[in-house]
């Protein structure tokens, strides 16, 4: 399995899903082998993520009508073709690549998209307190999906704040996953 963090840490809440991959990353081991990536906005350049794994877990804000900082859980099947990571820094986005393997007849992974509402897309770093809020939330979702696909996840005991991680980020020399 593979978990992967997509966004622009650049533009606020977009960073989310890098964020949530490095905090995975950075403070729990599981019980069965997980590689976690920072997709970041590689977009066409994870196309190989998925030629080469069965079970992808994708991490993102979702644009869809809905309040700001809810959580979704979404069978990636189901919103292929809607533009999730479409135009701007993403421009052609891991769902879109998911479409061109399915036009080359390629067998698609089983993928989800474990989503959430953004309160705030500008460019500025860190995240908007509604996301700040619900972030716990959001890992607890990540953490429940793979306890259902029957990985367990354990807290490692030196703990790296959701704040440190962001930080780092900000900094040129610090190094995001």
């Amino acid at each position: 399995m593979v978990i992967v963090g997509i966004g622009n840490i650049l533009q606020k809440d977009d960073g989310l899903g890098v964020y949530a991959a490095t905090y995975l990353q950075e403070n729990y081991t599981f019980s069965q082998n997980i590689k976690i990536i920072n997709g970041g906005v590689e977009g066409i350049h994870l196309y190989n993520v998925l030629e080469d794994n069965t079970h992808i877990v994708i991490l993102d804000c979702l644009q869809l009508n809905d309040t700001p900082a809810s959580i979704y859980a979404i069978p990636a099947k189901e919103i292929s073709g809607y533009g999730l990571n479409n135009g701007g820094a993403h421009e052609i986005g891991i769902l879109q690549c998911m479409d061109m393997m399915e036009l080359q007849g390629k067998e698609i992974p089983e993928s989800i998209v474990i989503g959430i509402i953004p309160a705030r897309v500008t460019f500025e770093f860190g995240l908007s307190q509604e996301l700040l809020d619900a972030f716990e939330g959001y890992i607890s979702v990540v953490l429940q999906y793979l306890k259902k696909q029957g990985i367990e996840a354990t807290k490692v005991s030196s703990h790296t704040t959701l704040h440190q991680i962001i930080d780092k980020a900000k900094d040129p020399s610090g190094v995001m996953i």
